[in-house]
């Protein structure tokens, strides 16, 4: 694509609109930034660096009125893809696109493209690593926070690049990565979605464009994830932790992940030298060693990378052990199915930290697997979603008991703190977003630790 000569507008300069304008510049590119919020809610020092870059800027509720005045246009990723104005200005001849297609289309090496409801960042860091342990030249970037064109100056053919990708970066994809990993895919984003099957859909464009030459890994344990490999053209291979056999791909069987892989089978690492916390977590070391085994990286790399990997932070992160109680701090944790996930992680008696901002969620499932377990002893509830958390709580067997009304993390730790005993879990895994009470989950998170810190 042409850019030089084309009228081109960055839609939001966050992290990815302000990478998106250091690229175009350095292309010799005349830009438009176009934000509906005012100069003094953006984040002043990328806003002094745009302007400094010379570009346009257009700010406020008004500034996506008359998108058809473009050539080009990059959304980013908060921009909904489906809105009406961009379809008003497709129609009208402007080409929408966005960073990570740009990337796609000029990226000189093999892109390994991680997507999922949850595990994506775990899954691509674990890649990652075992790639660098096996010598090669890798980035890591996309959704996990590094905008991936930032690296398209270092790249060469030799090199590989691994990108966790949100349903919101993949929407309006036309090219896949060389190899697609699908892990587990539930109900998400139906606050950005119109529904779930456009979620789905979004996802499926991981793999939707590949080619004969490609490689996809899909997760068997989840149907929207296994059920995709009608959209690809690569070569399929499949992760389990449920099933004991794939014909093609990585599972657990007998207290250890192995590979089947053209008729042989073999061993890759036993259970209990993993360092990873969750059962769930399996299904991602699962994946991980599937698609770094087909991008290059030997076994010894990376079982080096299993036994050593202990999980990213805000992701089932040991805190601290305070007067006999371990804190874990999974602020990450913004679905009901990772909160299960979590509480069965433990088998020693838990204190949950339940509740949020909404993302439209189900809480049934969550509400059952509380009631059924019989280590969990108290939950303190937050943030708006709780009463519906609460609702689905079934106590027919035993009351746990209810701690609500906390305002603040320090309320919260203190709380807990107070009913904890030695040998107890204290478990922050909210299964909602946390827009109510804090900026996101890494402030949740920080909050938390810095008052467990405290005690």
């Amino acid at each position: 694509m042409n850019l030089k000569s084309k009228k081109i507008a960055v839609l939001g300069l966050g992290i990815e609109g302000l990478a998106s304008v250091r690229y175009l510049s350095e292309k010799g590119t005349k830009t438009t930034v176009l934000d509906e919020r005012d100069e003094e809610s953006l984040d002043q020092e990328a806003l002094s660096e745009a302007k400094k870059l010379g570009v346009r800027l257009i700010m406020g509720r008004t500034s996506m009125d008359n998108l058809g005045q473009f050539d080009i246009i990059l959304r980013s990723p908060g921009v909904k893809a489906l809105r009406k104005e961009l379809q008003e200005a497709r129609e009208k001849g402007t080409i929408i696109t966005s960073q990570t297609q740009l990337f796609l289309e000029s990226c000189p090496c093999p892109v390994i493209g991680v997507t999922g409801t949850k595990g994506k960042g775990t899954t691509s860091t674990l890649i990652y690593e075992m790639l660098k342990k096996s010598g090669f030249d890798v980035y890591l970037g996309g959704n996990i926070g590094k905008p991936p064109i930032s690296f398209l100056s270092k790249l060469t053919p030799q090199s590989r690049m691994v990108l966790e990708l949100s349903s919101f970066q993949l929407q309006d994809l036309t090219i896949s990565p060389h190899i697609a990993v699908m892990l587990m895919v539930t109900s998400e984003h139906l606050d950005y979605h119109n529904n779930h099957t456009e979620y789905v859909n979004a996802k499926r464009n991981i793999l939707r464009f590949q080619t004969r030459d490609d490689f996809v890994v899909l997760n068997r344990d989840y149907m929207p994830s296994n059920e995709s490999d009608i959209y690809t053209e690569g070569k399929v291979f499949r992760v389990s932790r449920e099933r004991e056999s794939v014909e093609q791909g990585c599972f657990v069987k007998d207290g250890a992940v192995l590979i089947s892989m053209q008729g042989a089978e073999w061993k890759v690492i036993d259970l209990e030298k993993i360092k990873l916390l969750g059962k769930h977590n399996l299904e991602n070391v699962c994946a991980a060693v599937m698609a770094a085994t087909l991008a290059g990286a030997v076994k010894d790399d990376i079982v080096a990378v299993l036994s050593t990997f202990t999980g990213l932070e805000h992701r089932l992160e040991l805190v601290g052990e305070v007067k006999g109680v371990k804190y874990y701090d999974d602020s990450f944790s913004t679905t009901p199915e990772t909160a299960i996930a979590a509480i069965e992680a433990f088998s020693e008696p838990e204190i949950l930290i339940l509740g949020g901002s909404s993302k439209n969620s189900d809480f049934t499932e969550l509400g059952e697997v509380i009631s059924k377990a019989k280590n969990i002893k108290g939950i303190i509830g937050i943030g708006l979603e709780w009463e519906r958390i609460k609702f689905e709580i079934r106590n027919s067997k035993f009351e746990i008991p209810l701690i609500e009304g906390a305002r603040d993390m320090q309320t919260v730790v203190a709380a807990a703190a107070k009913i904890a005993t030695p040998g107890d879990v204290v478990l922050l895994s909210p299964a909602c977003a946390s827009f109510d009470m804090f900026k996101n989950y890494k402030e949740r998170g920080e909050k938390f630790k810095e008052e467990v810190m405290k005690l």
